[in-house]
């Protein structure tokens, strides 16, 4: 069985955020790239855990993006990832970005594609069951457990009020959530391995992106509590009528 991971590149979350060209770009200068943590920490290490257990015998990452994230890349290759693929586009959308994954991955014949549920910059949390829908295949999202028997898939979700299970022969597309696996961090021999295992560069295909980007602006954060006296019940109820709002 083959194990396609999908991974993105994130800024790191203590980066402070600023945009130029009027808010349009995001702005890069200085800032520290990483896997996205949902990708890397459940939909990565849950994969390797299945090559680890000889439910698997290969697992590949794939990412869309531009040279400057192969380092992040060489990361998941140092976590134990056996080869990877870049689609050379910079990835303007999720449709986009899903469409380039699903067309490599019908090419190569893989039993089973993860990603994490969401990437921690844009919280979109799109991109698997578009994978999926363009490739006409089950999924299964926001999976806190993943186990396989065979060809069949037994699957954990949280749900309100409980844990739904579902089972699914594979192929079949996944996104993790926390629960699934454990954070991991690459030893030594795996970074000087990282160094030559195979990074497959592909030129982009397909259609063009579907949305475009007209500007960001950043929240505005935090406002001052207030606090009420308990005794006061008259001047919490005028606050919650002429100044809370509702988001």
């Amino acid at each position: 069985m083959k194990i396609l991971v999908a991974i993105s590149n994130v800024p790191d979350t203590t980066t402070k955020i600023q945009f130029t060209d009027g808010g349009s770009k995001f702005n890069s200068a200085g800032v520290t790239f990483v896997i996205n943590p949902y990708d890397e920490w459940y939909a990565l290490v849950r994969a390797l855990e299945l090559k680890e257990a000889n439910l698997a015998e290969k697992v590949t990452l794939i990412h869309v993006g531009l040279a400057d994230s192969e380092a992040t890349i060489r990361k998941g290759l140092a976590l134990g990832a056996d080869d990877a693929v870049r689609i050379d586009s910079e990835g303007p959308d999720a449709y986009f970005v899903a469409e380039q994954i699903a067309n490599y991955a019908k090419s190569n014949g893989y039993d089973l594609i993860m990603a994490g549920k969401e990437t921690i910059n844009y919280n979109g949390s799109s991109v698997g069951g578009m994978i999926a829908g363009i490739m006409d295949l089950p999924y299964i999202s926001l999976a806190t457990k993943f186990d396989l028997a065979g060809n069949k898939a037994t699957v954990e979700q949280d749900v309100d009020g409980g844990t739904q299970v579902v089972e699914c022969e594979l192929p079949l597309v996944v996104s993790c959530a926390k629960g699934m696996a454990e954070q991991r961090i690459p030893n030594m021999r795996g970074i000087m391995a990282a160094r030559t295992k195979p990074l497959t560069v592909v030129a982009a295909s397909g259609s063009s992106p579907l949305t475009s980007i007209k500007s960001f602006e950043l929240s505005a954060g935090r406002t001052a509590c207030k606090m009420i006296s308990e005794d006061n019940m008259d001047e919490l109820v005028n606050l919650l009528h002429t100044e809370a709002k509702v988001i």
